[in-house]
């Protein structure tokens, strides 16, 4: 499986209600899942999102030369 990821970082005046706000918002509209989240001691939080990349590949090939 490939993952596609998205990294940033959150200051310690952002609100942990907001943050929950914010990653559930990511969830739902983006597909993303929560892969990390790492809390510092001064307060900033590391965030790592991940979501699963979907290779589609053609199931139908069609002949596209001109008739004769």
């Amino acid at each position: 499986m490939e993952y596609e990821f998205q990294r940033f970082s959150l200051p310690r005046t952002v609100s942990r209600s907001a943050v929950r706000r914010l990653l559930t918002d990511h969830a739902e509209y983006g597909g993303w899942e929560l892969a990390r989240l790492r809390l510092y001691p001064d307060g900033t939080r590391k965030v790592e999102l991940r979501r699963r990349i979907i290779r589609v590949r053609p199931t139908l090939q069609l002949d596209v030369r001109p008739r004769v």
